[in-house]
């Protein structure tokens, strides 16, 4: 099971993320209380090793934009979320990095229908932290893609089970306020992940 730890800020809580076993690490560079700005996404990016896939999250900014905090901050994968239209995509696929397309359980969920490489299928008010039906999405979204919305560590074991996902996303489940992580939270997570597989 695939897992992304997102909306990190601090060193420690990067740390915490790559000790406990996290695949990809997200950082918010769009109107968010978990924004940071490139550069200090590219000072936490260095802290992460090859193995660990750093993303870039950017919600309705145009592609030029997403494109020079990419570049700017070093990450090694953009991730667009809402309704971004497919063109987005196509104007970035130069950059070489993994395309990641975000939206919730209404939209087209065919992984790659946009060009991208990773679909993530969001709760219908997203960045809520609130859980919402998972069993509606089961066997409908086709390749390679991450449950996101509400998850924490007491519940992705019931998520897993409801959708049946090739991954799973957490931002708000594993924080103490919006925007503050908490290592034991994200340790906990990632071991109810390996639990539940």
């Amino acid at each position: 099971m695939y897992v992304k730890i997102c909306g990190l800020s601090e060193p420690a809580h990067v740390a915490a993320a790559v000790e406990a076993g996290a695949d990809a690490i997200g950082f918010v560079m769009t109107r968010s209380p978990r924004r940071v700005e490139p550069e200090r996404a590219a000072e936490l990016a260095a802290l992460v090793p090859d193995r660990v896939l750093t993303v870039g999250v950017f919600r309705g900014e145009d592609p030029e934009t997403v494109r020079a905090a990419a570049l700017a901050s070093g990450v090694r994968a953009i991730q667009l979320h809402g309704r971004h239209p497919h063109g987005d995509f196509t104007a970035l696929k130069d950059l070489g990095v993994v395309l990641v397309r975000a939206v919730d359980a209404a939209a087209d969920l065919r992984c790659g229908a946009y060009d991208e490489d990773l679909l993530l299928v969001d709760a219908p008010h997203a960045g809520s932290g609130q859980p919402w039906d998972w069993a509606a999405v089961r066997g409908r979204p086709s390749g390679r893609w991450l449950l996101a919305g509400g998850l924490g560590p007491a519940n992705v074991a019931e998520a897993i089970a409801a959708a049946d996902p090739w991954g799973v996303d957490v931002s708000s489940g594993v924080e103490l306020s919006p925007g503050v992580k908490d290592p034991a939270l994200i340790r906990a997570f990632l071991e109810a992940v390996r639990r539940a597989r």
